[in-house]
């Protein structure tokens, strides 16, 4: 599917026009208190967030590892820029060009430690009601003054996340993740709502005419908080036009008798095949 041109508005103008900053989601203090009725939320509004899960330590030797796979040696896990390699001089210049580093935990032991953090997935199977299987493990980066937007989209239109139960996000601040560099924003209940379709526009992204932006809520969370949430929940992060960095670590996993959709399925599922409707 061919992309649409960009909608012509600078960073500061999306940020106001597409994403509410008034409404901040409750969240849970530490896994003790993650309960039936945390589940029942979860189950209600496609999330729940919490604080205080990852400790100091594992929040400081997370970001260490990233940035040895960065700037020391990568170790075979990816790395994407948004400009080539070649024009990047610096670390400085490294930094603010990434966007995201994935499949690391086959290579680094300290991130797999996290990606199998026994409270985390204890949370997550009780969710699944299955042992959860991780089926994709990233770093995403918002580096300070113009970290890039991530429009509001469902995760499972992926193709990698597209199975047909729900997958589990596992979205964790490494660094203060606020309203003003980039926290994670949700459509309460829009997991709901069941696969929609995504249009190649900014990104692999919903429309945004037909997101709900009135319903917006902001999940800014502390270092070592973390977000689980619905593969169908509608969710986005605006650009970072702060002074400061805005590193995440997200996961998900699959229960372990889910399998992935047909490539007929998904196209059914996740664009606009069926209904021809344009954004």
């Amino acid at each position: 599917m061919a992309a649409k041109e960009p909608i012509s508005l600078s960073p500061e103008e999306i940020s106001a026009k597409l994403y509410r900053f008034n409404r901040i989601a409750e969240k849970v203090i530490g896994v003790e208190n993650w309960n039936e009725d945390q589940l029942a939320n979860y189950r209600k509004d496609g999330y729940v967030a919490l604080e205080h899960i990852l400790n100091e330590d594992e929040i400081e030797n997370s970001k260490l590892a990233l940035y040895d796979l960065i700037f020391k040696n990568d170790k075979g896990a990816q790395i994407q820029f948004t400009k080539p390699r070649s024009e990047l001089k610096s670390e400085e210049e490294m930094e603010l060009a990434i966007r995201k580093v994935h499949n690391f935990v086959e290579v680094d032991d300290c991130l797999r430690g996290i990606a199998e953090h026994p409270a985390i997935l204890a949370m997550v199977q009780n969710i699944l009601g299955e042992t959860p299987r991780l089926v994709q493990n990233m770093a995403l980066l918002k580096p300070p003054h113009g970290g890039g937007e991530k429009p509001w989209h469902q995760d499972m239109a992926y193709g990698n996340l597209a199975f047909e139960k729900a997958v589990v996000g596992v979205w964790i601040a490494l660094d203060e993740a606020g309203l003003d560099n980039g926290c994670m924003h949700v459509i309460p209940g829009s997991h709901a709502d069941g696969a929609t379709p995504h249009y190649a526009i900014r990104d692999w992204q919903l429309c945004d005419a037909h997101v709900q932006v009135e319903k917006d809520v902001a999940v800014p969370l502390l270092p070592g908080g973390i977000l689980l949430f619905h593969g169908l929940l509608k969710h986005g992060t605006p650009y970072n036009l702060s002074p400061k960095k805005r590193r995440a670590l997200q996961f998900h996993y699959a229960g372990e008798s889910a399998t992935k959709l047909t490539p007929k399925e998904y196209k059914r599922f996740f664009t606009n095949e069926m209904s021809n409707a344009e954004c």
